[in-house]
Formats: C-alpha cells, sequence, structure tokens
C-alpha cells in the first residue's frame, strides 16, 4: 500500500507539471508578432509598393501596429486598435485616424493585457532601453529569441522623430533621406507613449541592423506621432511588457 500511494503521489506531481507547462505555453502564446514587407527591399531594391492592407485589422480587438504607408507617404501607428496615423500635407503634419490605406512595411500584433515595469532613471539611452527591455523579458518569462512588442509611457525628456514623405521616382534609398525627406524634429518634455518591437532576429527585415528595437511615438496631446530615431528618457517612465504570468 505504502509503494501505491508513492506512486500516485509520483503521477500526480507529473501530472501537475504537465498542466503548468501547458498553462506556461497557452500564456505565452497570447500574442503573437507578424509583419509585412521588409526595409531591405525598401534599401536595395527600392520597392516600396503596398505589401499589407489596414482594412484588414480594422475590427481587430486590443490591436497594436506600426510601420511605414506605401511609397512611404507617412507613418502608422496604431494604439489599442486605434490609429494615429500620420502624413505630410503641404509641409504639414497631418493625422489620419482611419485604416483606409495600405503599408509597405507592418509590424502588428494583438496584445490583451500588459504588465507594466518602472524603468530605472539611470536608463537613459536608446542602447540602455534596448538592454533594460531584454532583461526585463527574460525575467518575465518571455523568449527573447522570438519577436515581442512593447510599451513605453511617461515624460520623455526628449526624443528625435521623423514622418516619412518620399519623393515619387526617386529610387536611392538611405536612412539619412528617409528622415530628411518629410517632416523632423526633436521634441522635450513631452507626455507619450512609445510602441515598439523587439527582435534580435530581424535585422533589415523591420529593425535596422544596428539595433533590436523598432520604435514609433504619439505624444498624449496628439500633436506628434512618427518614427523615434533617437530618445533620452526622463524619470519615472515605465515600460509594459505582454502579461505572461
Amino acid at each position: 500500500m505504502k509503494y501505491i500511494i508513492c506512486l500516485l503521489s509520483v503521477i500526480s506531481i507529473a501530472s501537475c507539471r504537465k498542466d503548468n507547462l501547458k498553462a506556461s505555453s497557452k500564456e505565452k502564446s497570447d500574442f503573437k508578432v507578424e509583419h509585412s514587407g521588409a526595409l531591405k527591399n525598401m534599401m536595395h531594391k527600392g520597392d516600396i509598393s503596398a505589401k499589407a492592407d489596414l482594412k484588414e485589422f480594422e475590427y481587430s480587438k486590443h490591436f497594436f501596429a506600426l510601420g511605414a504607408f506605401e511609397n512611404l507617404k507617412g507613418e502608422i501607428q496604431i494604439f489599442d486598435s486605434k490609429a494615429f496615423n500620420t502624413m505630410v500635407v503641404d509641409s504639414a503634419l497631418v493625422f489620419d485616424n482611419t485604416f483606409s490605406k495600405k503599408a509597405t512595411l507592418l509590424v502588428h500584433s494583438s496584445v490583451h493585457k500588459w504588465q507594466s515595469i518602472s524603468i530605472d532613471d539611470d536608463v537613459v539611452t536608446h542602447k540602455q532601453l534596448e538592454e533594460f527591455i531584454e532583461q526585463a523579458a527574460k525575467e518575465n518569462l518571455i523568449p527573447i529569441d522570438e519577436p515581442f512588442p512593447f510599451l513605453i509611457e511617461g515624460t520623455a525628456k526628449s526624443f528625435d522623430w521623423h514622418v516619412i514623405n518620399w519623393k515619387d521616382g526617386d529610387t536611392e534609398h538611405s536612412h539619412a533621406k528617409h528622415i530628411n525627406s518629410g517632416l523632423n524634429g526633436t521634441a522635450e518634455n513631452k507626455d507619450v507613449v512609445m510602441l515598439g518591437f523587439y527582435s534580435n532576429a530581424h535585422h533589415a527585415i523591420f529593425t535596422h541592423h544596428s539595433t533590436n528595437m523598432h520604435i514609433h511615438v504619439k505624444t498624449n496631446d496628439n500633436t506628434i506621432a512618427g518614427h523615434v530615431d533617437d530618445l533620452v528618457l526622463g524619470k519615472g517612465m515605465v515600460l509594459k511588457l505582454p502579461h505572461t504570468k
């Protein structure tokens, strides 16, 4: 009888572990990052044609996305299924809150629940933020060998931004020309929400070769939204990662 009881205990423990692993696996699969288009095709082949139609995602719940419009005529920022896309019209920044356009580059994921992590005040630069996000992902059971989304909220000390407005017929692409083709600037002491995607395996796809992050920004007063070129974090900012616990 003693041996039977021990055997049943072992079976019960093994079953619990198996159930826990299944639950953990399910939690980690609650979000999936997908993308259309590739930076390398823009840069090396001049391919800025449409690769995705935003209408397909108009009714997606808790949808987060960033990218660029077809023909590089603006930037895409979608936060929790609300579009704050931007373009340049007559040298002015104009918001487009619809899903009516197509994208030459789109990175997206649906995230139903986020967990908040206070960013250390000594994390200031773009590189320091990248390292902090990687470590935070590891600590919160998010595999860093797969892409994942993140949010940054709070008051940024400064950030460099641009909204692309590519010249028709120009086939010579460079990062500097992308920044300078439309509107760009530096904003200081702005309350923001930033949406980013982290990946160490998508260089020249949706991150540049020198970084594992692609980040877009929207100010809380809705005066600026676009691609983040550089940043200096302020104190007390918060990182949000997909909830996995």
